[in-house]
């Protein structure tokens, strides 16, 4: 593991978030940790985050970094709160320490952070302030796609479990809906994704769904280098979002990583920017008609690669196989 300061957040930064339907400034920092407890077990498929976690990250260290988090705070009412792994594990944020963090921002509506299921327990909800939220990355409904394609180490139930819970205590749920996790073709990343959200949709006040982005030192980019794996197409999120639609009370929203590059979802050049563009707004408007109506003469290649993965019931990057071996 590289050396890093472990005084120092990875990174804080400002963006728009929505609070009870409004567009509002909100405040985000990534938190130096020990990490994540189920990397150390494995991990998921697709995740390269514990890169910036650091052995012996304790109370001391955590507290230098909430200082650090708090001189950028200017009042913003929603405040985010992430790490590799857990807010809510006691051994990668001590419990006095994860008190004094939410206490910290008691003057914000919201203060949103992330964590597994296993760590929503009835003890931890009855210390969570009234501003909490509390974000569970699910990824997919299907007990097959989360054992074999993500390497989750939880299931659907323990999702349903925890987010029932947090609805009993009153804290709202951010779901995470993963598009495209490996060995999946993409028309089955698709309905993947489209059944993830209806499946998620009553248990939350919101639903991301990220498309993958191929991070270093994962199983995934393993696949990605060897041509066994092409991350989604911007045009098979367009599929998904229109479920909005079907799901009025709730904001069905995305905010993809490294969109537009080889390691994060994309189309072409030539369509790439406007989509995101159109994406950004659909974001805060939830206006599905934004979605709707582009074309780009790379449709149609995607389209037909749909009907081409489904032919040969294969999830390769079939256009970087044809073009190898023409190249030959």
């Amino acid at each position: 593991m590289r050396s890093v300061d472990p005084t120092v957040p990875v990174t804080v930064w400002k963006e728009d978030d929505v609070v009870d339907g409004r567009r509002e400034r909100a405040l985000v920092a990534i938190l130096r940790t020990r990490g994540c407890h189920w990397w150390r077990r494995g991990g998921c498929s697709m995740c390269g985050y514990n890169v910036e976690s650091a052995e012996g990250i304790g109370t001391e260290e955590l507290s230098i970094q909430l200082k650090a988090v708090l001189a950028r705070y200017e009042g913003e009412r929603m405040v985010k709160l992430y790490t590799s792994g857990s807010f809510l594990d006691p051994d990668e944020v001590p419990p006095e320490m994860r008190k004094r963090f939410l206490r910290s921002f008691d003057g914000a509506k919201r203060v949103l952070f992330e964590s597994r299921p296993e760590f929503v327990t009835p003890d931890v909800l009855e210390e969570l302030p009234d501003h909490a939220a509390v974000a569970l990355g699910l990824e997919s409904a299907s007990d097959t796609v989360l054992r074999c394609s993500v390497n989750k180490g939880f299931s659907t139930r323990d999702y349903v479990r925890a987010a029932e819970a947090l609805q009993a205590r009153g804290l709202p749920v951010r779901t995470y809906v993963l598009l495209k996790p490996p060995f999946l073709t993409e028309s089955a990343a698709i309905e993947d994704a489209k059944a993830t959200v209806r499946f998620a949709a009553p248990f939350s006040e919101s639903v991301s769904v990220n498309p993958l982005n191929v991070q270093k030192g994962t199983v995934v980019e393993g696949l990605w280098r060897r041509g066994d794996y092409r991350p989604p197409w911007t045009w098979s999120l367009f599929e998904v979002l229109p479920l909005k639609r079907e799901l009025p009370t709730v904001r069905l929203f995305s905010s993809p990583s490294g969109a537009g590059a080889q390691r994060g979802m994309h189309n072409c050049p030539s369509c790439d920017k406007g989509l995101l563009s159109a994406l950004e707004t659909f974001n805060f408007e939830q206006d599905v008609g934004l979605l709707e109506g582009h074309d780009c003469a790379c449709r149609r290649e995607w389209a037909s690669l749909l009907t081409a993965e489904r032919a040969m019931r294969t999830s390769v990057d079939v256009r970087r196989y044809l073009e190898d071996e023409l190249a030959l």
